[in-house]
């Protein structure tokens, strides 16, 4: 029996046909309706449409449709829902099962942001529509439609921004195949920043003193930046800054940084210019020695024994740098939990240009082992002693 379907395309794009004919039988529940993908190749076709996302700019929305709470019923609702949805998206669209007999996905690629409504709701109307045509209003009801947006907005002023674990389910199946290996980091962590704590804790005390007797204001800074998949964290370091400064210094580096201009600090006539803030006139005396020497950033294995932080991974930025970070920069605050050091750390840190810095993040999560944690570990006193403080 043929079926007549409204194409189902985001506003703004040009299609050959306005409808589309297709003929198709009810599918068994055995039967796997044509176009659908299998969901690691799914999963697959995800992470690639996000890498060209990333790098292009064009959005992209990722639909699912979850049947979960029809027990015994919901992949045989969600088949039906393929059949119709397979005959209706347009070429470039990809249908797969995102969670095998559960949740089906779908990839609108290279959406165009409407000004008049917002492109979810667009979307979603438009398949909800779809569905209570050809499937009835009860089993269309049966299925919870979300849909996900690609590149994410950034919640600039509020606290509450996380980035959507939904789009990076290639990341929680990374993890899962490393769950020994991340149990020994944590175990790593909770060891380490735990025993450099007690046996450091005399000459925390001094620098404590220190702090307190030659200015004004607490002694631990406490600074939001944001962890894994961006959940936001106190900070905790020493303040090496006088009190009630104002903050634009940095916010300038940082955005100079970010941008790749050479030269911000070229003071020791080195040929090579030096990415580092310096002579900075928020700076204390006994701070500028902190820094130079990364003891202010002591505090941070408490970070670590809490879990906001590991001893291992990329810095956490601050929320306003990732405000200005390209999309693709995002990257370094999803894959794995910052760090107290890291690759960029013994790479030479204060020489390297922000790009290339991520991309030594990326690295890092790509190829992490507990080995590479290791010898990242025993490299770092060096480099603190050569590379002059932390940004």
């Amino acid at each position: 029996m043929g079926n007549s379907y409204s194409r189902i395309s985001p506003p703004g794009q040009r299609e050959s046909a306005l409808t589309v004919t297709g003929n198709y039988s009810r599918q068994t529940d055995n039967q796997e309706p044509e176009g659908l993908l299998a969901e690691n190749v799914f999963h697959s076709m995800l992470t690639l449409e996000r890498r060209r996302a990333e790098r292009s700019g064009k959005p992209f929305v990722l639909m699912l449709l979850d049947a979960n709470l029809e027990t015994g019923v919901a992949e045989g609702i969600l088949r039906q829902a393929v059949e119709i949805l397979v005959a209706s998206k347009r070429e470039t669209d990809l249908v797969g099962w995102y969670k095998r007999g559960a949740i089906v996905g779908v990839i609108f690629a290279e959406v165009n942001l409407g000004e008049n409504a917002p492109i979810a709701d667009v979307l979603r109307d438009k398949v909800e529509t779809v569905f209570v045509k050809h499937l009835g209003r009860d089993r269309a009801a049966k299925i919870a439609i979300s849909v996900h947006l690609f590149p994410e907005g950034w919640d600039k002023d509020g606290s509450g921004w996380v980035a959507d674990s939904k789009l990076y389910p290639d990341l929680k199946r990374k993890n899962s195949r490393k769950r020994l290996p991340l149990v020994i980091k944590r175990a790593i962590d909770i060891v380490g920043s735990g025993a450099l704590l007690l046996v450091l804790s005399p000459f925390l005390l001094v620098i404590m003193a220190f702090i307190k007797l030659t200015s004004k204001g607490p002694i631990i800074y406490k600074q939001e930046r944001l962890g894994q998949f961006g959940e936001r964290f106190h900070c905790l370091k020493f303040r090496t800054m006088y009190a009630n400064n104002d903050p634009k210094i940095h916010q300038e580096y940082v955005q100079q940084f970010i941008a790749g201009k050479e030269g911000l600090d070229n003071s020791n006539g080195d040929k090579q210019p030096v990415y580092k803030l310096v002579k900075d006139p928020r700076v204390t005396l006994i701070g500028s020695f902190l820094r130079k020497t990364s003891m202010d950033e002591l505090p941070q294995f408490w970070n670590v024994l809490r879990g906001d932080m590991s001893l291992v991974g990329p810095r956490p930025p601050v929320p306003y740098e990732f405000e200005v970070y390209d999309i693709w920069h995002r990257r370094r605050v999803l894959e794995v939990r910052p760090g107290v050091t890291g690759l960029w750390q013994v790479s030479g840190r204060n020489r390297t240009r922000f790009d290339e810095m991520v991309r030594l993040d990326l690295r890092y999560s790509q190829n992490w082992s507990i080995w590479l944690d290791l010898k990242i570990l025993l490299a770092t006193p060096w480099a603190v002693l050569n590379g002059g403080g932390a940004c």
